[in-house]
């Protein structure tokens, strides 16, 4: 499907009835992260994986697309290529791929900040249409995350974020240009909205 048809799909109401396998996959993710909690606040993890998956599902993607939405840092945050093996093994090798391409970073301690977020830019670009559309609800919902705590915290929010404010603005600001051309619509619309309110 091409980012033209994908942005079609914005447009006209799209229904995916969701089975056990999103059932089963809501609980792995959960187990997975249940200790985790967003950045620099008490949230539990598990509310940003519904709200990526939430969106996913809003913006037609599949029920493979929504399972990987709720996967999508599994491997990056829980045990890397083996658990990307467990993920392919329970859900599937469509499910796998998507969480693969969400994955900036396969070992602990990671690699540098700017050099993972500069190897995941060039990259992405080149990933399919069915792995874009998670990679973009998770940046958007990462996006007007960080716009709600700013606009609270001020200056204050940016020694949360390895790259602090000027990095994490720059990789924001690359990421929305990335997606504006590759899947313009409604949720990338939304992204740039927020990149834009906390750039300034």
């Amino acid at each position: 499907m091409t980012a033209r048809e994908m942005t079609a799909l914005h447009t006209r109401e799209v229904f995916h009835l969701l089975t056990h396998r999103f059932d089963e996959a809501f609980q792995y993710a959960h187990g997975l992260h249940r200790t985790q909690t967003r950045k620099g606040t008490p949230t539990p993890y598990i509310s940003h994986l519904m709200t990526v998956a939430a969106l996913v599902i809003e913006h037609g993607g599949d029920e493979d697309q929504a399972i990987a939405a709720l996967l999508h840092d599994a491997a990056e945050d829980q045990g890397g290529v083996e658990r990307l093996n467990e993920i392919r093994k329970k859900f599937g090798n469509t499910v796998a791929a998507i969480v693969s391409d969400c994955t900036d970073a396969w070992t602990e301690p990671k690699l540098a900040w700017r050099s993972r977020k500069e190897a995941y830019l060039a990259a992405l670009p080149t990933k399919p249409i069915k792995s874009l559309l998670v990679s973009l609800a998770d940046k958007t919902h990462n996006a007007e995350a960080i716009l709600f705590d700013y606009r609270a915290l001020g200056d204050r929010l940016w020694k949360r974020f390895n790259g602090g404010a000027d990095g994490t603005r720059w990789y924001y600001n690359a990421v929305a240009e990335v997606f504006a051309k590759a899947m313009p619509g409604r949720l990338s619309d939304r992204l740039s909205r927020s990149v834009a309110a906390f750039s300034v």
